[in-house]
C-alpha cells in the first residue's frame, strides 16, 4: 500500500511539472511609476501548452495590500497617469471578470498581493492571451498596476482605481 501511494504521488508530481521549450515565444515589460508614484517592476511572459505564464516582481506598493494588475489595450505610457494605455485588453468583447472564468477580458489577471515591505510577486498561467501574432497577442499592449484591488465584478474594469505603474509589453 505504501509503495502504491508513493508511486501515485511521484506520477502526480511528474504530471504537474511542465517543461518550457527554449524556443517558446517570450515577452517582457518594465513597469515604470506614473506621476507621483513609486511603484515599479518587471513582468515576463512565456507561451507554452496553450497558455501564457506571467511572472512579475513589483516594488513600491502600499504594504500588505492587493492591487489590480491588467493588460491594457494600448502600449502607450506617455500620459503620465497611465490613462494613455486605454481600457483593458478585450479582443473577444467579454465583460470584466475573474481571471479564472471564461467570461472575462483577455487582460484580466490576478491581483498583486504586497508583503510588509511593499513588494509583490506573481506567477500565473493564463489562457485567452498569446504572445504569438494574432488578435489575442499581448505584444505591444500596455501593462498596468492599479492603486486598488480588482473586485472582479464591477464593470467595466473592476473598480481598481487609478494607475500607479505602466509598461509596454515587448517581445523578447
Amino acid at each position: 500500500m505504501r509503495k502504491t501511494l508513493l508511486a501515485v504521488s511521484v506520477m502526480a508530481l511528474a504530471a504537474g511539472c511542465q517543461s518550457i521549450p527554449s524556443d517558446a515565444p517570450k515577452a517582457s515589460a518594465n513597469l515604470q511609476p506614473t506621476k507621483g508614484s513609486t511603484v515599479r517592476g518587471t513582468a515576463n511572459f512565456v507561451q507554452f501548452d496553450g497558455k501564457v505564464r506571467v511572472t512579475a516582481s513589483v516594488s513600491g506598493l502600499k504594504p500588505n495590500a492587493q492591487f489590480g494588475f491588467h493588460i491594457h489595450e494600448a502600449g502607450d505610457c506617455s500620459s503620465g497617469d497611465g490613462m494613455s494605455a486605454k481600457g483593458h485588453f478585450n479582443p473577444n468583447a467579454k465583460p470584466h471578470g475573474h481571471h479564472g472564468t471564461p467570461e472575462r477580458h483577455a487582460g484580466d489577471m490576478p491581483n498583486l498581493q504586497s508583503d510588509a515591505a511593499g513588494n509583490a510577486g506573481l506567477e500565473a498561467d493564463l489562457d485567452v492571451i498569446t504572445i504569438s501574432a494574432g488578435p489575442t497577442s499581448i505584444v505591444g499592449r500596455g501593462l498596468i498596476v492599479h492603486v486598488q484591488p480588482d473586485d472582479y465584478k464591477s464593470q467595466p474594469v473592476g473598480n481598481a482605481g487609478a494607475r500607479s505603474a505602466c509598461a509596454v509589453i515587448q517581445r523578447s
